[in-house]
């Protein structure tokens, strides 16, 4: 039975991506930061249907299984169209697994579509162990476009630690690479694990399609994200707050202005940030960062992590709140 196991983490950026200049290959408008976290993993596990000493019944579609409940749909869909590229890389390789079928298996430890980056792990387990049990041999840079193509973030979550995501022009230049930058820890603090009424695809869609302020918003990024890299480089942690912060307003302040407007953040959403803020003013360092849902991610150096917990338990006693080390990229845990 030809199957392997893969496991990444969610990464939450620092400076934001959003919206496609190739919805087809998933290529950004610009470029984008992110710090890969050390917990709230998807395990995915792909096996080949109608190979050798495989069991399955059904070999004319791909099976796909999230958190215990089997997937139909869109859900399913996107799995398959996805497989349909790794198949497609099989056959450019002249491997006999090209036109397997596969069942997928997929877990998430961190809330799913509620704006923790659930795809961008997701996606990246899977193009890693669907890389592996369809026989393929990728190098990181290789492996980081192929998981871009079912998530765009998901190209960040290959990789260790802080990554880079080079926007580029085609699917040859559209990859992420490794950062260095200063250690520190996020804070996040979950207010609703719920699925999000509005995708981020289908987000960005409407944004890119309806508001008046698109033009501006792949240039100021890309400022953005070299002040950023120069900040990391500097090891510069206020410089990389001040930025986070920053880019993270601008980043919804766009949402909102699509038609009908797009609203992540709740009022709990606000509130932590508020609070984050008046952290700041008291003589704790700390920014406040969030992606497409009401959950925020509170950056902070390691020693200040327990002065931010205890502020959100006292804010938000029913909301979660779990603070997060830089983490590894997406890995093998079991291979054939």
């Amino acid at each position: 039975m030809s199957h392997a196991i893969a496991q990444a983490h969610p990464n939450i950026a620092l400076v934001k991506y959003w919206g496609k200049a190739d919805e087809q290959l998933m290529i950004p408008l610009a470029g984008s930061l992110s710090m890969t976290l050390d917990d709230f993993a998807t395990t995915t596990r792909v096996e080949l249907l109608g190979c050798a000493n495989s069991s399955a019944d059904n070999l004319d579609t791909d099976l796909f299984e999230l958190n215990g409940a089997p997937q139909t749909g869109s859900n399913a869909q996107k799995i398959s169209a996805f497989l349909d590229l790794v198949r497609t890389l099989a056959a450019e390789a002249g491997l006999d697994t090209a036109t397997a079928r596969a069942r997928v298996t997929s877990c998430n430890e961190g809330p799913t579509a509620a704006g923790m980056a659930s795809s961008a792990s997701g996606f990246a387990a899977l193009a890693t162990a669907a890389a592996t049990a369809y026989g393929l041999s990728l190098d990181t840079a290789q492996l980081s476009r192929l998981a871009r193509r079912g998530s765009g973030s998901a190209c960040r979550s290959v990789i260790d630690r802080f990554a880079v995501w080079h926007a580029g022009t085609d699917d040859a230049t559209s990859y992420a690479t490794a950062i260095q930058a200063p250690d520190m820890r996020m804070t996040a603090v979950t207010i609703s694990g719920t699925q999000k009424k509005v995708s981020s695809r289908e987000g960005m869609r409407r944004t890119l399609s309806t508001s008046p302020f698109v033009a501006g918003w792949a240039p100021t990024t890309e400022a953005v994200l070299k002040q950023m890299m120069a900040a990391c480089a500097a090891e510069d942690f206020t410089t990389i707050g001040e930025l986070t912060e920053l880019h993270a307003h601008r980043m919804h302040a766009l949402i909102n202005s699509a038609n009908p407007p797009i609203r992540y953040l709740a009022p709990d959403s606000w509130r932590v940030i508020e609070a984050v803020t008046g952290l700041r003013e008291a003589g704790t360092e700390c920014y406040a960062t969030a992606d497409a849902g009401p959950n925020v991610v509170i950056i902070s150096r390691p020693e200040d992590a327990e002065t931010v917990v205890a502020r959100m338990h006292e804010l938000l006693p029913q909301a979660g709140v779990k603070t997060f080390a830089p983490g590894p990229g997406a890995r093998l845990v079991e291979a054939p």
